[in-house]
């Protein structure tokens, strides 16, 4: 088990398109993956999951990952949320 920290700096947290952007990069690992917000965790491939948490910029998450790939699993999110979902400008 890979868990790290990550402050999710983006305006809008992860809502609707972050969220799909987050579960694409999660779904590309083979590790069980959950994402932790105070006292509750999630299903890290599961939209519902995470649009539950309600989780908006300045928000502390942690990133928790089990199984063959799951160093690469937390680190690639962990890139993902610190590049303030880029993909969204595409």
């Amino acid at each position: 088990m890979y868990v790290k920290d990550v402050m999710v700096q983006n305006q809008v947290g992860l809502h609707a398109r972050p969220a799909t952007f987050f579960i694409q990069k999660a779904n590309e690992f083979r590790s069980s993956i959950w994402i932790e917000k105070e006292e509750r965790r999630v299903n890290a491939k599961s939209l519902l999951g995470i649009l539950s948490l309600g989780i908006v910029g300045g928000t502390s998450i942690r990133i928790i990952a089990d199984g063959p790939d799951e160093q690469e699993a937390v680190q690639g999110l962990i890139d993902l949320v610190d590049s303030g979902f880029a993909e969204e400008s595409r």
